[in-house]
């Protein structure tokens, strides 16, 4: 039985779950969860994740929700080094994993709330969340910026779940305008994963297709 992935195609989180497992030769299916129409609220759903977020996977009768504990999962099921086999590089590896989390992502995704989600809504934005947002990204992109001047990836010599982690805001970054352009070695890495790791090329289309449609469908112009 194939691993249950649900979660809507235009969701950055989805994409590091749905890349990370086609890097790692897993299988999953795929159940597209539309955001947009609230199928995350509807009661079966909320029996699967009660916060009605994506995305959420089912692996038998083990059902997880958040997407860097999806992968850390998936990783450990089949021995991947996307988790590092040395104990110290994963150690490192869950730092740069908790420190997206907590100093990264979530400002991309209040961005996006702000600046995109709202024009579904008919609200206006508030200046003043976006312009917090973009103070901590920048500070927080400062600090990247400097170890990636002296690292390809994030962790060690090649791709890791950190990297996929870290690199999720760039699926929106287009339409969001974050300040990820005043990195250079930030947007170096990000082209350099584009190049260099077909799953996270393959899955930018996917996103960019599925929420593009959404914003021609709503009539709404960035």
């Amino acid at each position: 039985m194939a691993i249950k992935v649900y979660g809507d195609p235009g969701s950055g989180s989805r994409r590091r779950v749905t890349s990370a497992a086609a890097i790692m030769g897993i299988e999953i299916e795929r159940v597209n969860i539309d955001l947009f129409k609230g199928e995350s609220h509807t009661p079966e759903f909320l029996k699967l994740n009660p916060h009605g977020l994506t995305p959420v996977m089912v692996d038998g009768d083990v059902v997880l929700y958040e997407a860097s504990a999806i992968n850390i999962y998936l990783a450990e099921k089949v021995g991947s080094d996307l988790l590092s086999t040395s104990p110290a590089e994963r150690y490192q590896i869950l730092q740069w994993m908790f420190w997206s989390g907590e100093q990264w992502r979530i400002f991309a995704t209040l961005t996006f709330d702000e600046r995109i989600a709202k024009r579904f809504m008919g609200q206006p934005e508030d200046n003043s969340i976006v312009q917090l947002a973009a103070d901590k990204i920048r500070a927080a992109a400062a600090v990247l910026d400097a170890h990636l001047a002296e690292h390809r990836f994030i962790v060690g010599d090649h791709l890791t779940l950190a990297d996929i982690d870290i690199a999720a805001p760039f699926s929106q970054n287009a339409r969001t305008k974050v300040p990820f352009s005043e990195f250079p070695n930030l947007v170096a890495w990000q082209q350099r994963l584009l190049d260099t790791v077909p799953a996270w090329a393959e899955t930018k289309q996917e996103v960019d297709d599925r929420i593009d449609s959404a914003l021609a469908g709503a009539g709404i112009m960035l």
